[in-house]
């Protein structure tokens, strides 16, 4: 069994690069880090991510 996380790139992320941001779900955390780099990532709970993303499409509805 394969413990390696599979990254995917946010859909609002252009092809030229950037400011990339990538996730990759686990069922006890959702891994988040910047593109540009294999450096540190942040883990939080997916109910804490499912939160964030809520208060992220309410922000930019407004």
């Amino acid at each position: 069994m394969s413990t390696a996380l599979q990254w995917f790139k946010s859909s609002y992320s252009g092809s030229e690069g950037g400011d990339c941001v990538e996730v990759a779900t686990q069922p006890s955390a959702v891994h988040i880090r910047d593109s540009k780099t294999t450096g540190p990532n942040l883990a939080v709970a997916p109910r804490t991510w499912t939160a964030f993303i809520g208060l992220a499409r309410r922000d930019k509805q407004m």
